[in-house]
């Protein structure tokens, strides 16, 4: 097995705002039923927190579940504790219908920090970002440019985005070029 490694050696960029490569997560993907007991009992025994509401990100202790889709979560989770956390959740959800998955190695983040970071994304996502529409916690599954990602807010100042490690590298430029000194419309 080879060494989980970053795929741009934890990348910073200085602009508008600020485009750092997050660095190695533990996600997971869980789909399923969302309003079955055993869903909500594996996800409480793995991350400590209830079933986010649609298109919601709640964090707790020892991590954060997103809604992804009516019947699919995300689970971010240290990046190596996921693998023991899909086999507690298989071992939870044995009698149910389901998919328990580790995809961190499938993915890379970017966290946006500053200002204008809601500018940046609303050069490329169609999404509302507007503070009264897309407040902490909220998550949205989207494109950015022609990325397949997920993105939601930390703060007010400060989002992380998502998307498939194959094109992080494209990402990680695209934001940056997004990001330019200059180059907000400051409209949000």
């Amino acid at each position: 097995m080879s060494n989980a490694a970053f795929i741009l050696n934890g990348a910073a960029f200085e602009g508008a705002v600020t485009v750092t490569e997050a660095g190695l997560r533990g996600m997971i993907t869980l789909r399923g039923d969302l309003g079955s007991e055993a869903m909500e009992k594996a996800v409480k025994a793995s991350v400590g927190v209830a079933l986010p509401k649609q298109r919601k990100i709640k964090s707790g202790k020892r991590g954060a579940v997103a809604w992804m889709s009516p019947d699919e979560l995300l689970l971010l989770v240290d990046y190596d504790q996921a693998d023991m956390l899909v086999a507690k959740m298989k071992s939870i959800l044995a009698e149910e219908h389901h998919l328990v998955v580790n995809v961190s190695d499938a993915r890379s983040m970017f966290t946006l920090s500053g200002a204008g970071a809601r500018e940046v994304l609303a050069k490329g996502a169609p999404v509302d970002l507007s503070h009264s529409v897309f407040g902490k916690g909220a998550i949205r599954r989207s494109r950015i440019g022609q990325i397949a990602a997920a993105f939601w807010t930390l703060d007010g100042e400060e989002l992380e985005v998502v998307c498939f490690r194959s094109v992080g590298a494209f990402m990680y430029d695209w934001l940056s070029t997004a990001a330019a000194k200059g180059s907000l419309p400051e409209y949000l």
